[in-house]
């Protein structure tokens, strides 16, 4: 790592002279001084490149990443070189530095000159903001792929086993040989059971059982140990760690839960110090939640202005297709259980209900050529048009514009318990649109298809599938054969 580091600090050098090269070029028009002498004495890189070393150990980028994700190194990269220039900024602002604001042999205390050098410095930050976490992103890029393909060749590599010989540690098992970039090599098996007389597994060896698990590690050198205990023996977990800390080995423990039915990925937290493992959560909690809601409100009202005149002339044909109100409302659940009216045109002929007042028959799903559809109202459908009163569902926060659609109650009720991972649709509030309907599962299409698509919504949710499948919808959201 020392040699990371160094490279990382070459770079971090690197950023400094761009950035000062950018303010350069915007504040005097010209991409480039014409000597280093104009280069401040006080050079920027002097603050940052310590700052950042710091940084980014701070934030563990110094730390062995081979199991871990690209993109989560990326995103470490942004949040240090962020927290790196703000800790820059106020080293800057208490030692009075001239690195950002040069006096040139002008008075400091002139108004103008001082707004002009405010200018730059700020321009300069400006940029080391966006050109230092880039550098940074390609440089640990390069540096993985130089090192994935050592691995690959059998250079760096580290020796595992995996303790545990049932379904999961052999999904361990060839996950590792099928990622062989990390340069984690399966040395050989330990069973979960205290005796064995497997001698093979996933075509690894199987040197013993848990009574034989200290001889076993003292006689096999090993650099890591992934631990893959099937549900059955996980009281053992806590026994086995005990033993293995005799070890100067990495451990690693990947849990026996099933990721279908996790809507995204587990987190470690800690309370006080103890370890909390989240296992499911409303995804859009947080930030993330705010974000949403305000994508939902501001992108209804544009939808509402836009529509404005389709929903009157739609309002107009409803009333002519027959006596009965404009709008059929009906209970629907969003998310946590939230009950709430729905709102849609009405597409049906009306009748008296007994248990109240007049209101539009309900279908739980419409068959083709329903005899109690409108011919106006077949249109509407087929048009997603009698959606669009939902809109104002939206702005009050009932719905989102994206989710998995509403059922009712009663549905529920039924489909809790014959459908594994049905209740985790409503971990996000309930769409005019969503996964499944921009991929054609509208209408009489499977269910187990439908929930198979929201499902992967919500475990992959985030602001950008949202505006995706927004896109999606204006294509081929709206007019599609299954909708009736």
């Amino acid at each position: 790592m020392g040699l990371l580091a160094a490279v990382d600090a070459v770079v971090v050098t690197a950023a400094c002279f761009a950035a000062w090269g950018i303010r350069h070029a915007m504040m005097k028009h010209a991409w480039w001084p014409n000597s280093w002498e104009q280069y401040p004495k006080e050079a920027l890189a002097l603050y940052v490149v310590p700052v950042m070393l710091f940084s980014l150990r701070w934030f563990g980028l110094y730390r062995p990443r081979r199991d871990r994700s690209v993109i989560g190194e990326l995103s470490d990269i942004v949040k240090c070189s962020v927290a790196g220039v703000i800790v820059v900024v106020s080293l800057a602002v208490v030692f009075e530095s001239h690195v950002l604001f040069e006096k040139q042999g002008v008075p400091w205390t002139s108004v103008e000159v001082r707004g002009v050098m405010l200018d730059a410095g700020r321009v300069q930050l400006g940029a080391l903001m966006v050109v230092l976490p880039a550098m940074l992103a390609i440089e640990r890029l390069c540096f993985r792929y130089g090192l994935r393909q050592l691995r690959r060749r059998g250079w760096n590599l580290r020796h595992v086993c995996i303790i545990g010989c049932g379904r999961l540690g052999q999904i361990v098992a060839r996950t590792l040989e099928r990622n062989s970039w990390t340069g984690l090599k399966v040395s050989y098996f330990v069973s979960h059971q205290d005796r064995t007389r497997r001698d093979e597994c996933a075509g690894k060896p199987v040197l013993g059982g848990l009574a034989d698990l200290e001889s076993i590690l003292e006689n096999n050198k090993l650099d890591a140990v992934y631990i893959a205990l099937p549900g059955s023996k996980a009281m053992l977990l806590s026994a086995v760690l005990a033993r293995l800390e005799r070890f100067p080995i990495d451990v690693r423990v990947v849990p026996d839960i099933n990721p279908k039915y996790v809507p995204h990925s587990m987190t470690v937290g800690e309370l006080d110090g103890m370890p909390i493992l989240s296992y499911r959560e409303c995804p859009t909690s947080g930030l993330g939640g705010m974000s949403k809601r305000v994508l939902d409100f501001c992108g209804a009202i544009i939808a509402i202005v836009i529509f404005a005149i389709p929903m009157l002339f739609t309002a107009l044909l409803v009333r002519i297709s027959g006596p009965g109100p404009l709008i059929f409302k009906q209970r629907r659940v969003s998310l946590g259980g939230q009950v709430f009216d729905i709102y849609k045109f009405r597409t049906m002929h009306h009748v008296e209900d007994e248990t109240g007042p007049n209101v539009a028959t309900p279908a739980s799903w419409t068959e083709r050529n329903d005899p109690r559809v409108t011919p106006i109202g077949r249109w509407l459908r087929c048009t997603s048009l009698d959606e669009l009163p939902q809109l104002f569902n939206v702005v009050t926060g009932e719905m989102s514009l994206v989710g998995p659609r509403p059922e009712r109650p009663e549905l529920i009720e039924r489909f809790r318990d014959d459908w594994r991972g049905y209740m985790l649709r409503q971990h996000v509030k309930a769409g005019i649109t969503g996964w499944a309907q921009v991929n054609g599962l509208r209408g009489q299409t499977s269910l187990r298809k439908r929930l198979q698509y929201d499902l992967f919504y919500v475990k992959n949710w985030s602001l950008g599938f949202d505006m995706k499948i927004l896109v999606m919808t204006l294509f081929k959201g709206f007019v599609h054969k299954n909708a009736h």
